[in-house]
């Protein structure tokens, strides 16, 4: 199911989402300006790390890093662990390392959402964002839209790295922030629709579903796998960062009501002027 359009209209331009999406847009043309064949260095290019890959482990947020501030990672270049990063006590062991020179762990928090792992990753985030972040943000205004964006992004990285602390796993992604925004929608529009496209084997056909079946079915995919994860003890998902998604939403839920200037009182359409 790929939502295309929400009922709920605005008079307002979104001003704050659509330049949001520019600057994700661009940062990934950046990301696809690197090279895939090439790197920064002789060693890097032993271990296969090229410059568009070593983008990845510079800006994106290591929640070593940011749960014990100070702690520094690297590269390894040699042993069973060979290509990984490794922080902290773990450094500088026999099988050697690099630094990839990081920028610190607090701007990491702000460049790792804005960057993506591929086109599918991309345009799936800036898809929901378009057409659940005009609304958020006619609710809100543009500066409190901003600022919720961005919190929801941080608390996303927060709430990954508070249940593996140690991770010297990097994260990317604006699915984090998104996340907030959804989770913001389902409580100001509670009985709006969503215009989605079907698509059942070969049968295609376009329906409209409530948006709280639409974002709680969401959520719940994102739910589960958490469970799955926190059951065998190990938070590896296959490079999905579903606790982030999770913890973005509930951050969304639990403050939106703080950031909106206006309330929905659960129509389909708002009931105030949102122009």
């Amino acid at each position: 199911m790929l939502p295309l359009k929400d009922n709920v209209p605005t008079a307002r331009l979104p001003l704050i989402t659509m330049i949001l999406i520019a600057v994700n847009l661009v940062v990934f043309a950046w990301q696809l300006s690197l090279p895939d064949d090439s790197a920064s260095s002789p060693r890097l290019a032993r271990l296969g790390v090229y410059e568009r890959q070593e983008a990845s482990l510079r800006f994106g947020v290591i929640p070593a890093r940011i749960t014990s501030p100070g702690t520094e990672c690297e590269l390894l270049t040699g042993g069973a662990e060979v290509g990984s990063y490794v922080c902290g006590d773990g450094r500088g062991d026999a099988a050697g390392a690099i630094d990839l020179d990081a920028p610190p762990w607090w701007q990491t928090l702000l460049s790792a959402i804005f960057m993506h792992g591929g086109w599918v990753h991309l345009l799936g985030n800036m898809l929901f964002l378009w057409i659940f972040g005009n609304n958020v943000e006619a609710s809100m205004g543009r500066g409190r839209f901003l600022s919720f964006y961005l919190l929801a992004g941080l608390i996303a990285s927060y709430a990954q790295a508070a249940l593996d602390p140690g991770s010297a796993v990097p994260m990317i992604g604006a699915s984090g922030a998104i996340a907030g925004i959804l989770g913001g929608y389902a409580l100001l529009y509670p009985r709006a629709k969503v215009l989605s496209l079907v698509l059942i084997v070969f049968f295609v056909t376009l329906i409209e579903v409530p948006a709280m079946l639409l974002l709680g079915g969401w959520f719940v995919l994102q739910f589960l796998p958490v469970l799955g994860q926190l059951s065998n003890d190990g938070l590896d998902s296959g490079g999905i960062a579903y606790i982030a998604h999770v913890g973005g939403f509930l951050f969304g839920l639990a403050t939106i009501r703080l950031f909106t200037r206006r309330i929905d009182t659960g129509g389909s359409h708002p009931p105030y002027p949102v122009g």
